[in-house]
């Protein structure tokens, strides 16, 4: 049914909203999940209470926001009065304006999500709709790079404690904020600055240079005039926000923090409650994201997950060390196309993979827990569904169903190499 599903999410006979929902209701009405309809019942409905779902749906309200306040506008027109003449420099821009925040998020769908993609998702427009392949350069780019600053931080990503907290568990080594940086910085200093580029060669954006649309921003900004009232308003409320999600996860969840301002964002008449039920697009994320997170939990509830890693473990009894680290890092990357969450990944994974290399005598047990812990920012790019930020930039519409599916699978392909010919080795000398 997973497997059902997920190939009705690439070829799309039906909406995927509905794909989503119609193989929860197959397998709750089955019985193949729980020992009684109550129990098959509450499975069904569990991702519609996760947190993750609700900040992805507050994310797109916060887009909703920047254009009805007009502060998205007038940011992309700065943006592209000062970077716009080459649309090179303006990916390596939005690339940049992640990493400048990531240290300080531990949520990449805050970060990505809810504050760079309501911001860049009106650098397109001022283009116009003809540049599609521009559109999805911008959004692909700063998708592909929120998934390697997500990696390069211990605090950029929320399943990164979680993943140090497992390695100090099983094998009694606890990473430093420093120690994860510096496993990690060479190959995070490469990917940042290849992702741009890449994205730019293999998207092939209609529009290269040019010197007409920094004209056309700087008069579309003299009409906006100078900066109203309802947006220094949406303003203070998207400041507020970040500095909440920055330095107040002890006191409140980040999801509360966004279903918060969109509470205030409705009562400073910045939308109102009829453009958020309205929002069709906000909505269908929702669903399909729910349920996508209810159907990779239901596979470890099966023994789906356990069942596998066993079968591999069985596998690689006396095997040589060094192809069970490789084999045991590209099962736990790849597995990732199964999960619709990383800290699900990880919860499900991680223990079982670190207990696996803890047991293979010759494995250098630091630098393969680490290895795989830096695994957790870069796989997400492989789905629309692998990690928070993807629904958001896959809802947009800039980037078309086909191309998401076909950049996943390269630059998730870029990634683990970069992971095994460059990662794994550093951390061989740095963790060694």
């Amino acid at each position: 049914m997973f497997t059902g599903v997920i190939t009705a999410l690439i070829t799309e006979p039906v909406p995927p909203a509905f794909a989503g929902l119609t193989g929860v209701m197959i397998i709750s009405v089955m019985g193949l999940i729980g020992k009684t309809p109550k129990e098959a019942a509450k499975w069904a409905f569990s991702g519609f209470s996760n947190t993750v779902v609700w900040l992805i749906f507050a994310a797109f309200v916060f887009a909703l926001g920047y254009q009805k306040s007009g502060l998205g506008k007038r940011i992309a027109l700065h943006l592209i009065r000062k970077l716009g003449k080459r649309t090179l420099t303006l990916g390596y821009a939005v690339a940049l304006a992640d990493f400048v925040l990531s240290p300080f998020m531990p949520s990449n769908t805050a970060r990505s999500g809810g504050t760079i993609f309501p911001i860049i998702r009106n650098i397109p427009d001022v283009y116009g709709k003809k540049y599609s392949r521009f559109g999805e350069f911008i959004m692909w780019t700063a998708f592909a790079t929120t998934c390697v600053t997500s990696s390069m931080f211990l605090t950029a990503l929320a399943p990164n404690p979680l993943a140090a907290s497992f390695i100090k568990s099983y094998i009694g080594f606890e990473p430093s904020w420093a120690m994860w940086l510096e496993g990690f910085l060479p190959a995070g200093i490469l990917l940042l600055v290849l992702v741009p580029f890449l994205s730019f060669s293999l998207i092939k954006p209609e529009i290269k240079r040019s010197e007409e649309i920094v004209v056309l921003a700087e008069k579309e900004l003299e009409k906006l005039g100078s900066i109203t009232v309802k947006e220094k308003i949406f303003l203070a409320l998207i400041l507020l926000a970040l500095t909440l999600w920055i330095g107040g996860g002890h006191y409140v969840h980040s999801s509360i923090v966004a279903l918060s301002i969109m509470v205030l964002m409705i009562l400073t008449r910045i939308v109102t409650w009829e453009d958020v039920v309205n929002y069709k697009q906000a909505w269908n994320v929702f669903v399909w994201f729910a349920t996508l997170v209810t159907l990779a939990n239901g596979l470890k509830l099966v023994g789906f997950i356990p069942w596998f890693t066993k079968e591999l473990s069985a596998r690689l009894a006396g095997v040589s060390s060094t192809v069970v680290v490789l084999t045991v890092i590209t099962a736990f990357y790849w597995l990732h196309y199964l999960f619709a969450s990383i800290t699900a990944h990880t919860a499900a994974m991680m223990p079982v993979f670190l207990a696996l290399v803890s047991s293979i005598p010759g494995v250098n047990i630091k630098a393969t827990a680490m290895t795989l812990a830096y695994a957790l920012g870069l796989f997400g790019v492989l789905s629309p569904y692998a990690t928070g930020p993807a629904p958001i930039y896959y809802g947009s519409g800039y980037i078309k169903r086909r191309d998401f599916w076909k950049l996943g699978l390269i630059f998730g392909i870029i990634y683990f190499v970069v992971l095994i010919v460059i990662v794994y080795p550093w951390t061989l000398k740095v963790f060694g």
